[in-house]
């Protein structure tokens, strides 16, 4: 049944993060930041051409964005104050079409690359 799981998975449209998600990679990622740093930060991730930041709501700690490209994407960034000095950030990325050999790990990787390029940028919560 394992096997059946994980192939199905593989042909999801959206990859999302979350405190308890069962893959490590997917998890929240926590930094020790005031919640303004991080929310620029997070912006400053679609500050290039590909990138289209429909709507931002920084009361909210919403950032909506479309990746245009192959393949476009949507794109649900969320920065949440945990305690002062203690921000933690999601996103929930769609596909738009699928691929033949699924979109699912496609979304994992650029879910991935965010944390990557915020790791560099912000300190991370131990």
């Amino acid at each position: 049944m394992s096997g059946l799981k994980t192939l199905l998975k593989r042909f999801q449209s959206e990859c999302e993060t979350s405190d308890q998600h069962e893959d490590p990679e997917l998890r929240s990622h926590y930094y020790k930041s005031m919640h303004g740093a991080a929310y620029n930060a997070v912006l400053e991730l679609f500050s290039s051409s590909e990138y289209e930041v429909i709507s931002e709501s920084k009361e909210r700690g919403e950032i909506t964005v479309r990746k245009n490209g192959t393949p476009r994407l949507f794109i649900v960034a969320t920065v949440i104050t945990v305690r002062p000095l203690e921000t933690a950030v999601d996103f929930k990325v769609s596909a738009d079409k699928g691929k033949i050999f699924g979109t699912y790990t496609v979304l994992k990787a650029q879910i991935r690359h965010y944390y990557q390029k915020l790791n560099t940028q912000l300190a991370k919560v131990k």
